[in-house]
């Protein structure tokens, strides 16, 4: 069964995983269901594309969830791998700044959950990164996407490039907090 450590995490895991026509979103329905004296949060729903039924379950771990944008705690994910988590940040970080260059001054706090999400996004890859090491491992790209983006950039998983990516992100949050209206003001 897979394993979610938090909402965020299961809902990403679905967006990446397309219906086998190829539609990648559908609409959802939650439940938690009780299987073994372990508690299951379960996901249905219909392809709209085609109508097939959609349907995932995710144990929940024992851990309390993160906050969103985050996706779990200090353990990486056991569902989405590193190579999965850089394309989603590189996708959001790339409609977040698009976003931000027709977006006056003052209404570009409004991107901030972007902003906020491709960070998360790639603080995930470096807890793949074991201790004494300067590069995750290949052997933890296990998914199609995951193994093509380490293939055709595999500098972008050393240490060095994603402490640098973290910081090139938490700068642009920080800009993004210093200008226009804070939510809720």
């Amino acid at each position: 069964m897979l394993i979610a450590r938090s909402t965020q995490e299961a809902h990403l895991y679905m967006d990446l995983h397309a219906c086998a026509c190829g539609a990648e979103s559908f609409e959802r329905e939650h439940r938690l269901d009780e299987r073994d004296g372990v508690l299951v949060a379960v996901y249905e729903g219909v392809c709209p594309q085609c109508g097939r039924a959609r349907s995932f379950a995710f144990r929940l771990t024992d851990e309390l969830p993160p906050a969103p944008p985050a996706f779990g705690g200090q353990e990486p994910s056991r569902i989405i791998d590193p190579g999965e988590f850089l394309w989603v940040a590189d996708q959001v970080a790339t409609d977040t700044g698009l976003r931000l260059l027709h977006t006056p001054p003052a209404g570009r706090h409004e991107q901030r959950e972007g902003s906020a999400f491709a960070l998360a996004a790639v603080e995930e890859v470096l807890k793949f990164l074991p201790r004494g090491l300067d590069r995750v491992p290949a052997e933890l790209f296990t998914s199609e996407r995951g193994r093509e983006i380490h293939g055709r950039t595999p500098h972008r998983f050393e240490r060095a490039a994603l402490l640098e990516n973290i910081a090139r992100k938490r700068r642009i949050l920080e800009s993004l907090d210093h200008v226009g209206p804070q939510p809720g003001a």
